[in-house]
């Protein structure tokens, strides 16, 4: 089949030069009064036709007394003399279009011949087998449904730049079926994960949550600042839903949750974007050993449910997502890879700042044991985290949501689920105390004082919505996008977003 032209051979006159000739085809097309039509009714795709007629022989298709309307953008075309064949992509797939200059009606097979690859075209017709034995469409009637004015790149090579791919993400989409396919992935996670929320046993109810709040708080992050204009308010795009979610347990709302866009001021990177999806969930009556139990349950029953096998394989590592996932507090992980430390190091906030120089950790003055403790586990043991892993206890200074331990009020009942050295969830038992709560907020507004961005506003309606009474309750978040990077095998983050944020062209 003739191939697509690929600009980047030539130069910008090149390109520009065959731009042009599009422009002038379509002019003609105005001309004609035919351009850009809105009435081609599309009955079936190439997915559905594969799956019917994929073993029908020749000789039975020929006895399918059934025409079928295609539409979709020719890849592909070939003409020789008085037949072509096309290779139209459509939403699920691709199938050939056999065109035959006296099956179509007069004028069309020599209009045919001057369109480009690129073009959207509608074709209707009969499902034949050609003599190789390809499925296709015998069409009967074809028609240019809009006009591609720029050239594709070249088939063979594909849309090889990075950085076009996620600027342009719609040629990606065009040119490359396994990007389509971490799209629809992405979709049939979320899909699942609404499905195992709301099924028998667990009832959660997905509830929708403010974007923009005049405090920020749910997490410990930088947030983006924007103005509302008619009350003259500084309003903030939320870094978490948390906050609400939990006013709703508050309002005997019981099991809840929310996929939810956050947005936070912070770097970019393979695993960090600016605006990011999470899966955040409250559970009245439950701790956050009930949290990992339902993890470990929705992650294994994830994989056979997208992937078709507890076993996936990341960037050449195998992952076993069947479990039981292995538990290990903050404390054991950070004693397993650093063994020359000993039980009474680990808070001894002279000692760990001292280590942390050593290794080139960043630590900032005022930091407590708990702080310095996590600065060491982040740097040391993250990484080795391959197989899912819950890494439980955290220390109650970087944990100002948590409840804290009944038997160790240093550290809170939370966990953070690791997979291939990234954090993939974050849960825990939720602190219901208001005055404990109060406490807490005060010293992250104290913190904010000294200078760190990150650290919480304090909310005074959550504390007086607390003070209604909040049940025990359990609270998690799971990164989507993080968890469709290990589904997909996708090495960056702006491999599965539709639009990952980049600098401004120029």
């Amino acid at each position: 089949m003739t191939e697509h032209k690929d600009p980047s051979a030539g130069n910008e006159a090149d390109e520009n030069r065959l731009i042009a000739e599009r422009r002038a085809k379509l002019s003609e097309w105005r001309d004609a009064g035919q351009a850009y039509p809105n009435d081609f009714c599309q009955t079936t795709n190439s997915s559905e036709l594969h799956t019917r007629f994929c073993d029908a022989l020749a000789e039975e298709l020929e006895q399918v007394d059934e025409t079928f309307s295609v539409a979709g953008r020719i890849m592909a075309k070939r003409v020789m003399g008085k037949i072509a064949f096309v290779r139209l992509q459509d939403r699920g797939g691709s199938i050939q279009l056999m065109l035959q200059r006296d099956n179509l009606p007069e004028g069309v097979f020599q209009h045919f011949k001057h369109w480009d690859v690129g073009d959207i075209v509608g074709a209707v017709g009969r499902i034949v087998r050609t003599q190789k034995g390809e499925l296709s469409i015998r069409a009967e009637e074809l028609r240019l449904l809009s006009k591609s004015l720029r050239p594709l790149p070249e088939k063979y090579h594909g849309l090889t730049d990075t950085e076009v791919r996620y600027r342009q993400r719609y040629l990606d989409l065009i040119m490359s079926e396994e990007s389509r396919e971490v799209f629809r992935t992405r979709s049939k996670i979320i899909t699942f994960i609404r499905s195992f929320m709301e099924g028998p046993c667990r009832e959660f109810l997905e509830v929708e949550t403010p974007m923009m709040h005049p405090i920020p708080g749910g997490a410990t992050a930088r947030p983006f600042v924007t103005h509302h204009n008619a009350l003259d308010l500084t309003m903030y795009l939320r870094v978490a839903p948390e906050l609400y979610l939990k006013r709703l347990i508050v309002g005997g709302m019981g099991r809840v949750y929310e996929i939810n866009r956050n947005f936070r001021n912070e770097g970019v990177s393979t695993r960090h974007n600016p605006e990011f999806t999470m899966l955040e969930f409250y559970w009245a009556f439950a701790n956050y050993e009930d949290l990992m139990k339902l993890t470990e349950s929705m992650l294994s029953e994830m994989a056979m449910a997208v992937a078709g096998s507890s076993t996936l394989v990341y960037q050449g590592l195998e992952i076993d997502f069947s479990g039981p996932y292995e538990r290990l507090s903050v404390e054991q992980a950070v004693r397993r890879y650093n063994p020359d430390l000993a039980d009474a190091d680990l808070w001894n906030a002279s000692f760990l700042r001292a280590t942390c120089e050593t290794m080139e950790i960043h630590t900032e003055d005022g930091w407590g044991s708990g702080r310095l403790l996590m600065e060491l586990f982040e740097a040391t043991v993250e990484e080795q985290l391959v197989q899912p892993t819950f890494v439980t206890q955290y220390p109650t200074e970087v944990s100002p949501l948590s409840r804290r331990n009944d038997d160790n009020p240093d550290v809170t009942d939370r966990f953070e689920l690791f997979i291939c050295g990234r954090e993939i969830a974050n849960g825990f038992s939720e602190l219901n105390d208001p005055e404990d709560q109060a406490e807490r907020f005060r010293a992250q507004v104290a913190e904010k004082d000294a200078g760190d961005l990150e650290a919480m506003h304090y909310d005074a309606d959550y504390i007086r919505a607390l003070e209604f009474g909040m049940p025990p309750t359990a609270g998690e978040g799971i990164g989507i996008d993080r968890l469709v990077m290990l589904f997909t095998d996708s090495p960056s983050i702006r491999d599965v977003l539709l639009f990952p944020y980049m600098r401004p062209e120029g």
